[in-house]
C-alpha cells in the first residue's frame, strides 16, 4: 500500500520568529519512504524566498528543525509517499507486563508523571478501576475501553491546557486528551506508556465527515516490545505514519514558537494512492477544517 501525506501551515508574524518544528516523519519510518517529505519553507511576503532550516534529533529520537520565520510570516509545506504494509495495528492478547525492575532503561521515563499526565492525581482511581484486572494486554485494553467510553469526542472541546486529570473530570476531549488519559492510567498501573502523533487517514474505515489526518495515539511496553493503542478510535487501524513520540504533547508539539504570531492556515492530507500511480507527489487541495492539532501553536 502507498500513502500520500502532507501539510501546509502558514504562520503570520510582524517580526522575525524563531520556530522549532516536529513535522518530519519519524526516523523509524524513513526506510519506507518512496518520496521523502522534504520541507519547503518560504516567506509569506515573497513566496520565492526560501527559508533555511537546521535539522537535529531530540532526546526522544524525533526529527526536529530550527527555523527563523522572516517578518511577515512563513509557509511550511511538505508532501511525501510512504509504503505501508496495509495491515492493522498488531494485536497480541498474550503480551504480558514487564515488572519495573526488569524494564530497559529507556522505558523507565514512560512510567513517570509528566506535564499532561499527572499520575499522582489519578493513581487511586486507576487502581480502583483496573487493579482487579489481570495484568498485561487485558488490563491495557480495559483502560482503553474505559477512556473511549468515558470521554466524549468533539473538536469544539479542544483546549491546549487540558490535562489527563482534567479530562477525567470533564469527560470531554479531542485525540490528545484520549491519549493523555490512557497514558496516565497505564503509568499509574506501572505499565510504560508513551504519547505519539502522526498521520492517520480514513483508510480501511468509513470516511469521517469531519476528518483530521493529524492524530494522537499511544504505545505501551508489553512482552518486551512497544504496541500501539488508540483510545479515541478503540480499534486496530491501517496506515499510521508516526511523526513523533514523547512523554506527552509537550514533547511532540508540531510547532513551538518563541514570539507573537497568528496561525493563518493549517491543512493536512493523508490518502491511499493506487500502486500503479508513479512515485511522485501530486498537489492535492485540502479544505480547511477545525483541528485539535493547532493546540501546540
Amino acid at each position: 500500500m502507498r500513502i500520500r501525506y502532507g501539510y501546509t501551515i502558514e504562520i503570520v508574524c510582524q517580526q522575525e520568529l524563531p520556530l522549532v518544528t516536529l513535522l518530519d516523519v519519524h526516523p523509524s519510518r524513513r526506510h519506507d519512504m518512496l518520496v521523502p517529505d522534504r520541507l519547503q519553507a518560504t516567506a509569506l511576503r515573497d513566496p520565492q524566498m526560501r527559508v533555511a532550516s537546521q535539522e537535529y534529533i531530540d532526546q526522544f529520537g524525533n526529527i526536529c528543525r530550527r527555523i527563523t520565520a522572516p517578518a511577515g510570516g512563513i509557509a511550511l509545506r511538505a508532501q511525501g509517499i510512504v509504503h505501508d504494509s496495509g495491515k492493522p495495528d498488531p494485536v497480541d492478547p498474550s503480551a504480558g507486563e514487564v515488572p519495573p525492575s526488569r524494564l530497559p532503561d529507556d522505558a523507565l521515563v514512560y512510567l513517570m508523571g509528566s506535564r499532561y499526565c499527572e499520575t499522582d492525581k489519578l493513581s487511586a482511581q486507576a487502581w480502583s478501576l483496573f487493579g482487579h484486572i489481570p495484568g498485561g494486554w487485558q488490563r491495557v485494553q480495559a483502560i482503553v475501553d474505559f477512556v473511549h467510553n468515558h470521554l466524549t469526542f468533539g473538536y469544539d472541546f479542544a483546549r491546549s491546557t487540558r490535562t489527563a486529570a482534567e479530562a477525567f473530570e470533564e469527560r470531554v476531549g479531542v485525540c490528545r486528551d484520549f491519549a493523555h488519559l490512557a497514558v496516565a492510567l497505564c503509568r499509574c498501573m506501572n505499565i510504560p506508556a508513551r504519547y505519539c502523533n502522526g498521520y492517520l487517514g480514513d483508510i480501511g474505515v468509513p470516511r469521517d465527515p469531519a476528518p483530521m489526518d493529524f492524530n494522537a495515539w499511544f504505545e505501551v511496553y508489553l512482552g518486551g516490545r512497544w504496541f500501539t493503542f488508540d483510545a479515541r478510535h478503540n480499534m486496530p487501524r491501517i496506515g499510521r505514519v508516526v511523526i513523533a513520540r514523547g512523554r506527552d504533547a509537550t514533547d511532540v508539539a508540531m510547532v513551538s514558537s518563541f514570539g507573537p504570531h497568528t496561525l493563518q492556515r493549517f491543512e493536512v492530507v493523508t490518502e491511499e494512492v493506487e500502486e500503479t500511480q508513479p512515485d511522485q507527489v501530486i498537489p492535492v487541495p485540502v479544505p480547511h477544517r477545525p483541528s485539535h492539532a493547532t493546540a501546540p501553536f
